[in-house]
């Protein structure tokens, strides 16, 4: 009768992890497929767009705050996105984006400081972006992994929400409002 009873609890207590674990499950580009407007990357990243944006650390402390010039341009489905932060604390640093629209909602992303390539989804009104970016901290460069997601409001205005980790350590989040003239 023991060992019944035990199997059970032992069956409880996986199912219940289960559970949580399919609770913590990270959300995908096609969970906002029916979202509107739809976030096309070609239209929305063309011509140009201001963003304002912070980092917090993972305590939620703000260590950073900094606007963002950029200019989208678009070949086919070539694009260029060029960044130009400048820093509350007066530094400031560009990223110019090499992007291309490989279809059915995929795109790719390359940068001087992306090692290896951004793979990004996009469905309905988001877009999800993975990859892993050489950050400079403390005079040495850290290989960070982000987890970056975009949000398309309406024609002018989409919201960003980027988790920033290293060797799977959650280390802060990057927010930032972009909007169009």
């Amino acid at each position: 009768m023991n060992s019944v009873m035990t199997r059970r609890r032992w069956t409880l207590a996986a199912l219940a992890s289960l559970a949580l674990a399919a609770g913590c499950a990270s959300p995908l580009p096609a969970d906002y497929a029916a979202e509107k407007p739809v976030l096309d990357l070609k239209t929305y990243f063309n011509g140009p767009l201001t963003a304002h944006g912070i980092f917090t650390d993972r305590s939620g402390r703000v260590v950073s705050r900094f606007t963002v010039a950029m200019t989208g341009t678009w070949d086919g489905a070539k694009g260029t996105l060029d960044e130009r932060f400048s820093y509350s604390d007066g530094r400031s640093e560009r990223r110019v984006w090499r992007l291309t629209d490989l279809g059915g909602g995929r795109y790719e992303g390359r940068a001087d400081d992306v090692i290896g390539v951004a793979q990004g989804i996009a469905a309905g009104n988001a877009l999800n972006w993975r990859y892993t970016l050489a950050l400079p901290v403390d005079g040495r460069i850290w290989h960070v992994q982000f987890d970056d997601w975009m949000h398309l409001m309406d024609e002018r205005v989409m919201l960003n929400k980027a988790r920033m980790s290293k060797f799977g350590i959650d280390l802060g989040e990057v927010t930032l409002s972009f909007s169009k003239p």
